[in-house]
């Protein structure tokens, strides 16, 4: 829309070229009754003036003219420059997305827009190029990992069993034992490449729930008293606080797994003569389970990786003591799987899991 003040100068010029040309009419008609009056004397001297006025009038409008192209032209000039100047900072801002040394440049405001995206899409590059560096850390990892939790069980098997082969003369009370012991470390090897396929079928999302109605209660309850053995080996003592009646729909075994590499966890970690409690109730439609123990604080940066695949506290990777690593990676998913959380808190007093679950499975993607 044009201002006001656009319209009333445009209406001025209206008005003045308006009276400009009455008069030039009313002068047009005073010329030639004088003319006649003199019989053409005046329009032939009037004739000769006007032509000198109108060369005149016409080049005072050339050079108008000729100065508004002017103007023009150097108008157009500043802005393609300017425009150019931009060009250059988006490509040199493009170039320098893929190169965190260079600082993406400050645009004017008419750009920020830009600027901000560019900024975005660096980040964007830069975050996604982190995660496959840690995802080809992690490949790099599995194969070590893989190398070594079934190189130790696969070396004592051999071992016991070429000593059974190589030593038929042995008593049969070692003869025993050594079976026992290699069958155990069998039994371990099959665990652990179990475990293997269950973390591939997870990754792979290929793993579903068979879900029915079950009483969580009974189920902790149960665990609780299975794991007396484990608990008195390490002087634990077991305290629950478990609410009756906590129903929900839900994978029984899956979640039996759960629960049970949790408290593996906590009976491979806790310091002896200590209590492990284990709590459960409902709160907004939701099921929630802490189990507690008392061990050295985790850091921070090693509590965030808890649930990660074949992360380990110990780094000597002792299957042994510590199991493959897998454990708390499957139960994060399998309680995924049915659309609830898992988080671990560790402070100097204590280390405590929760699981929070719905009371009805939800639709949730597998991280």
């Amino acid at each position: 829309m044009k201002s006001r003040k656009e319209v009333l100068k445009r209406t001025v010029l209206m008005r003045l070229t308006l009276q400009i040309v009455l008069f030039s009419l009313l002068y047009a008609v005073l010329l030639y009754i004088l003319d006649q009056w003199f019989n053409g004397r005046i329009l032939d001297a009037m004739d000769l003036l006007v032509g000198r006025l109108v060369s005149v009038y016409l080049l005072k409008k050339m050079l108008i003219a000729g100065v508004y192209l002017f103007g023009i032209i150097l108008l157009c000039i500043r802005t393609v420059t300017r425009y150019l100047e931009y060009i250059d900072q988006i490509t040199t801002s493009i170039d320098a997305i893929l190169k965190p040394e260079i600082p993406v440049a400050e645009f004017p405001p008419e750009l920020k827009d830009v600027e901000i995206t560019l900024k975005d899409i660096r980040y964007s590059i830069t975050h996604n190029a982190q995660l496959a560096r840690e995802a080809e850390q992690r490949k790099n990892d599995l194969v070590v990992y893989l190398a070594h939790d079934l190189k130790t069980p696969l070396t004592s098997v051999i071992g016991y069993l070429s000593l059974l082969h190589e030593g038929p003369e042995l008593p049969e009370n070692q003869r025993i034992k050594y079976t026992a012991i290699a069958l155990d470390k069998a039994y371990r090897l099959e665990q652990l490449i179990n475990e293997f396929f269950d973390i591939t079928r997870f990754n792979l999302q290929t793993v579903a729930l068979d879900c029915t109605q079950l009483d969580l209660s009974v189920m902790l309850l149960q665990m609780a008293e299975e794991f007396y053995p484990a608990f008195a080996e390490k002087n634990l003592e077991a305290q629950t606080e478990i609410e009756s009646g906590l129903r929900l729909t839900g994978d029984a075994d899956k979640l039996a797994r759960v629960f049970d590499n949790l408290l593996r966890n906590v009976v491979s970690y806790s310091d002896p003569g200590t209590p492990v409690r284990i709590s459960a109730k409902q709160q907004n439609g939701r099921i929630l389970v802490k189990i507690r123990n008392h061990c050295e604080e985790i850091p921070p940066e090693k509590a965030s990786r808890i649930f990660d695949k074949f992360f380990r506290l110990d780094v000597s990777r002792n299957t042994h003591s510590g199991g493959s690593g897998l454990g708390l990676s499957i139960a994060k998913q399998i309680v995924q799987l049915h659309g609830g959380t898992i988080q671990l808190n560790s402070t100097p007093a204590f280390t405590e899991f929760t699981v929070t679950l719905p009371v009805t499975p939800e639709e949730k993607a597998i991280s």
